[in-house]
């Protein structure tokens, strides 16, 4: 290994606290319908998809070399304190969207810190525009929907090759490909987001002049983001995947199997391509086809509606903090100093903050997600599929005294 001054070191321990927090903020992209469907134990689950995304990580660098040599020009003049500021600037709206429990995109917080931090201190040179279009923002807005329509053709074609037999002896087969797509979401996952972190501290390493340009992650860096992605994924971000899966709609075994091997599906052809998307965007997506895909499903569309706010807000939230980051480490080492320990100050009040109501993998099976009225959308498509007839009718009628118990009749 190369010399590797003290700012860079520093910005390495902080890419792999990044690294660290994606992994506990996306746990419930692979793993929340597994756990509600009850096809897996929280910890059981958790533990599994750690395995794999340390494993995912692996099998491909072409999205760590979109984010190294991609959205950012590297002979710009970056240097490793704009690095730093553009990851505090992530980390932190990583932990205030946890805090709500918000399925926020951890990618798109990486972006915006990076990209903010560039601008405020660089340029708008500095950023290849171009690449953040094509490899970003059409990503972003296409493959949450791609997704969606292919988790809810996979549930309707689902329902409809296993009509006539008893959904209780279909439960058990359900819950088994659930399992096996869970494990394909995680190791998709590891292919995606741990490269993001190695993308960057390559960029650093580029920067300090330890490599040169356009070369690919280092051994260490990817074995370094690789176990610290999985670590956070072994610790689960059960707050976020309360949300995703009974906060956003009922899920059954048969609607998680369509809704994994969706977008499993789309993140490794995302890989493969290079494309940087957001695997938060695209589960949740899949999630919410695969709730309309069922005869009866309900969405909640106010959770929804939160969570795209939340994506919206992402990109240029982070930017905004990291630029902020990166005007005050422009500043010099005492500038750095101040970045980093009021870094630290909001992480900690973040984390007191979630302490006072805590949520753990006990709560997973105790709580159930309020009630929510059948929205206009749910209601027209409900219009075009009818529910079935029977106790299960109920569960979306669009009578006050129907709504106000979605999740319990769904599950019936």
């Amino acid at each position: 290994m190369e010399h590797i001054t003290l700012l860079i070191g520093i910005v390495i321990v902080t890419a792999l606290v990044f690294d660290f927090t994606n992994g506990f903020h996306d746990t419930a992209n692979a793993m929340a319908t597994t756990i509600s469907t009850g096809a897996l134990k929280p910890k059981v689950a958790v533990a599994m998809s750690a395995a794999l995304n340390l494993v995912g990580a692996f099998l491909s660098v072409e999205v760590a070399k979109t984010i190294s040599g991609g959205i950012i020009d590297e002979s710009a003049g970056i240097r490793p304190e704009i690095i730093f500021a553009g990851l505090v600037g992530a980390i932190v709206w990583n932990l205030l969207t946890w805090l709500a429990g918000l399925p926020s995109s951890s990618s798109h917080a990486l972006f915006g810190g990076l990209i903010g931090a560039t601008i405020v201190s660089v340029g708008f040179d500095a950023v290849n525009a171009d690449k953040v279009v094509m490899k970003v923002l059409i990503p972003a807005v296409a493959a949450p929907i791609v997704a969606g329509l292919a988790a809810w053709c996979a549930t309707r074609l689902t329902y409809r090759l296993a009509r006539g037999r008893d959904e209780r002896d279909t439960a058990k087969g359900y819950r088994a490909g659930q399992i096996a797509s869970a494990a394909l979401v995680s190791l998709a996952h590891g292919t995606n987001d741990a490269q993001k972190t190695m993308g960057v501290i390559t960029l650093a390493l580029v920067a300090g002049g330890v490599v040169a340009p356009h070369s690919d992650p280092p051994l260490w860096v990817i074995v370094s983001a690789g176990l610290a992605i999985a670590l956070g994924t072994y610790l689960g971000g059960w707050r976020i995947i309360q949300t995703l899966g009974k906060g956003l709609t009922d899920i059954k075994p048969a609607q998680g199997f369509a809704a994994q091997t969706g977008a499993a599906t789309v993140i490794l052809a995302s890989s493969h391509i290079g494309f940087a998307l957001s695997t938060t965007q695209v589960c949740s997506g899949s999630i919410m086809g695969a709730g309309l895909g069922r005869k009866g499903g309900v969405v909640r569309w106010s959770t929804a509606g939160r969570m795209v706010m939340a994506w919206g807000l992402t990109l240029p939230a982070a930017g905004l903090v990291a630029g902020g980051a990166a005007l005050l480490a422009d500043q010099g080492d005492w500038g750095v100093a101040a970045v980093a320990v009021l870094g630290l100050a909001v992480s900690g009040a973040i984390w007191a903050a979630s302490r006072r109501k805590p949520v753990t993998h006990d709560d997973l099976d105790s709580r159930d997600a309020d009630a929510e009225p059948a929205g206009v959308v749910t209601q027209a498509l409900q219009a075009v599929a009818p529910p079935p007839a029977g106790p299960s009718a109920a569960a979306v009628s669009p009578s006050p005294e129907a709504g106000r118990a979605p999740a319990a009749a769904a599950a019936s």
